[in-house]
């Protein structure tokens, strides 16, 4: 599981940033991945980085201004280019499913795939025997919503020396052991799986915020997170401006991610007004209010270990 950064600006691209994409890289657990929010010329930036748009799954957009969606219907088109033929699916709030499908129509764009649109209701939106998302809405201009992904527990790490020493030799009823909570019947005795597997392998959750002031969704979605991905639109002098426009400041984040118990706290979609020689006094205001704190770039890739 990797975040790759795939734009970081706000409102506007800049010679060092385009608008908001994130992608999660999820090679090892699915062999796809996901796209929160798609900004104009986020295909591009795909191309540049190591994803492969066949292999794109799930869209999950935050907003409906234009930094976030203007780079859907190319996007959309070029999957099918690529080729994309697995469904893909988009989550986003109400009204975007007239943005997709009149840019599709009014082009003449035919895709090769299946495409679904859900508009979003606040709580889980998703889940499957891996990952359970749900969103809530944030505080901002327009309906903006914030996202949390926690991936389920895996099993723990199964005992085989101790599985021979008992006389059960490797083969199907291991597997068995591995996923059953409950005590297997095996050649005239019952095995209790508590005695060859080792504990749940925690899962790893983030949460990925759209734009916003400070708000409670945000500390929720937030809620012990092992990384917490955050607008910093401005810097802890700009607080004014940034409650003025619905954005939120390094410091601000910061308690966010401290009050929630985040984590890796990993700031993003900066104003045009700073540079990346920038970066590190960010990161420094942000400090000194929570840690780990990193600042995103365009191309930043950063690893989600398993614990």
């Amino acid at each position: 599981m990797e975040l790759i950064f795939l734009g970081t600006g706000a409102g506007i691209p800049s010679p060092e940033r385009n608008v908001t994409a994130v992608a999660l890289a999820l090679n090892e657990e699915r062999g796809t991945f996901w796209l929160f929010d798609c900004g104009e010329a986020t295909q591009h930036q795909i191309m540049r980085s190591p994803l492969k748009l066949s292999r794109l799954e799930y869209i999950f957009i935050t907003h409906l201004h234009g930094d976030h969606i203007y780079g859907l219907p190319g996007l959309l088109s070029s999957r099918s280019y690529h080729g994309g033929t697995t469904p893909l699916t988009i989550f986003g709030p109400a009204g975007l499913a007239r943005f997709i499908e009149t840019s599709l129509q009014v082009s003449g764009s035919h895709l090769d795939y299946e495409l679904r649109i859900e508009e979003l209701q606040e709580g889980v939106i998703f889940e499957d025997e891996q990952f359970t998302i749900s969103c809530a809405r944030l505080e901002h201009r327009i309906d903006s919503y914030g996202y949390r992904i926690v991936e389920h527990d895996l099993p723990g790490r199964l005992d085989r020396d101790r599985l021979i020493a008992d006389g059960i030799l490797p083969g199907p009823i291991y597997q068995q052991i591995k996923l059953s909570k409950e005590p297997i019947a095996y050649e005239g005795r019952l095995l209790d799986p508590k005695r060859y597997v080792g504990p749940d392998i925690p899962g790893r959750k983030l949460a990925i915020l759209g734009d916003t002031r400070p708000a409670p969704n945000a500390l929720q979605l937030a809620q012990t997170v092992d990384v917490l991905v955050h607008e910093a639109t401005f810097a802890e002098a700009e607080a004014e401006l940034a409650r003025r426009y619905y954005h939120t400041t390094t410091r601000q984040a910061a308690e966010i991610a401290a009050q929630a118990g985040a984590g890796e706290l990993i700031l993003t979609h900066f104003s045009s007004r700073y540079n990346r020689e920038d970066l590190a006094w960010l990161i420094q205001e942000a400090s000194r209010y929570h840690k780990p704190v990193y600042a995103a770039y365009d191309g930043y890739q950063h690893p989600i270990p398993r614990k």
